[in-house]
């Protein structure tokens, strides 16, 4: 299934992910977090730069525009403990990057697709996460409720790639856009419901495969 080239960048990309776990959970290494998070996005940007040359112009324009954003928004998390000003910023950061990847999503859309029964479902999990949510919000209410709608609305458009693309794109992309939400709701709940064991791990693997996962993906619609 991956191409040699694929199976190179992989186990590079999965060594810094690794890497990026340990410094992140081993307090004598922190310093080396600074540098191990935000080298998961370099490495995906310098391999798309590298494998998208098959892709329509604007459509590599706007993934790449997802994946800076997205790098921007691993920046700012990681000072937030400076001043919760980050948070803000990088949730800002985050919600452009899904942006990018709806407007991605919708060039290859399928219009014969159902998006009903995939967005009752989705909203049906948003409203648990709310409900779970809602006494830790505070301020915060407005703007999660905003972000959630756009990451439901990327994982939609991800949906309704089906039968436009190649079987294979289609599932790694789609596949991803499930764990962008999965990770996303993993930092929710550790942030307004109550601090949840490993979730420095769960949030960053899960965030870090569905980066993969789409890219990857996206690349593999020749």
């Amino acid at each position: 299934m991956l191409t040699k080239k694929e199976q190179g960048f992989s186990i590079l990309f999965f060594i810094i992910v690794i890497a990026e776990l340990i410094c992140s959970s081993v307090e004598s290494l922190n310093g080396l977090h600074y540098v191990t998070k935000p080298a998961i996005l370099v490495s995906l940007i310098a391999y798309f730069l590298t494998s998208s040359n098959h892709l329509n112009k604007t459509l590599k324009l706007l993934t790449l525009f997802a994946l800076l954003f997205s790098l921007l928004g691993d920046v700012l998390l990681m000072f937030v403990h400076k001043s919760e000003g980050y948070f803000m910023f990088g949730l800002i950061a985050f919600l452009l990057a899904h942006i990018m990847y709806i407007i991605v999503f919708l060039k290859h859309k399928n219009p014969n697709k159902n998006p009903y029964v995939f967005t009752l479902i989705a909203l049906l999990y948003a409203a648990m996460l709310f409900y779970i949510m809602f006494d830790g919000l505070g301020d915060m209410l407005y703007p999660v409720t905003v972000y959630m709608l756009v990451i439901l609305t990327m994982a939609a458009t991800a949906f309704l790639r089906q039968g436009k693309v190649l079987p294979l794109s289609y599932t790694l992309v789609f596949l991803g856009a499930l764990l962008f939400m999965l990770s996303d709701s993993i930092l929710a709940l550790n942030k307004f419901y109550k601090p949840l064991p490993l979730s420095n791990i769960s949030i960053m693997l899960t965030y870090a495969l569905a980066q993969y996962f789409i890219v990857l993906g996206l690349l593999k619609n020749k």
